[in-house]
């Protein structure tokens, strides 16, 4: 609890697709997978959304969102039918994008962003969730250097008990406590 795992090996390993049975994108063929003692396949979505968040390596858009609307689209999992985002939604927002270096960007719109620039939006909607785990595929894809370390820094201190499909191996050593 509160650790952060990486999930280390090469391309075509099986990292992906393990963050992706723990995130209830696919079922496992055998097995279970259980969270907080829970097998996650009897959860709902909406349940599932408030105990564990999610990003995956890439995530095409259909429609262009701004870079705030999606961050905030984390918050739904959190809101009852048709509630509305509160005050305290846009304050956790505004941080969540101060901390990820997205405020310049907040009116910019999701589909013309860079391959970084949406890795970055879609950690932020994540952490905007407010869950006790985080399932991240390659959490640095597509990044800047500039931006690699601040980012794990950031998901090392979020509180949150992590699992981390990372390519790097340095990268993984450096920030996570378990490797697998």
């Amino acid at each position: 609890e509160g650790e952060v795992g990486g999930l280390v090996g090469p391309t075509g390993g099986g990292k992906s697709t393990f963050v992706k049975n723990l995130s209830k994108i696919v079922r496992p063929q055998r097995g279970a997978i259980t969270l907080g003692g829970e097998d996650r396949l009897s959860m709902s979505n909406r349940e599932m959304a408030q105990r564990m968040a999610g990003m995956v390596q890439e995530q095409e858009a259909a429609f262009d969102f701004t870079v705030e609307e999606v961050v905030m689209m984390g918050r739904q999992a959190r809101k009852r039918l048709l509630e509305t985002d509160s005050r305290e939604d846009w304050a956790l927002v505004g941080e969540i994008l101060d901390l990820t270096g997205l405020s310049p960007l907040r009116k910019q719109g999701f589909i013309t962003l860079s391959g970084g620039e949406k890795q970055r939006v879609l950690l932020a909607r994540a952490l905007a969730q407010q869950t006790a785990v985080l399932v991240l595929d390659e959490p640095t894809n597509h990044l800047d250097t500039k931006y690699k370390l601040p980012i794990m820094e950031l998901v090392r201190k979020s509180g949150c008990t992590v699992v981390a499909a990372i390519h790097d191996p340095n990268l993984a050593a450096a920030y996570c406590a378990r490797l697998y």
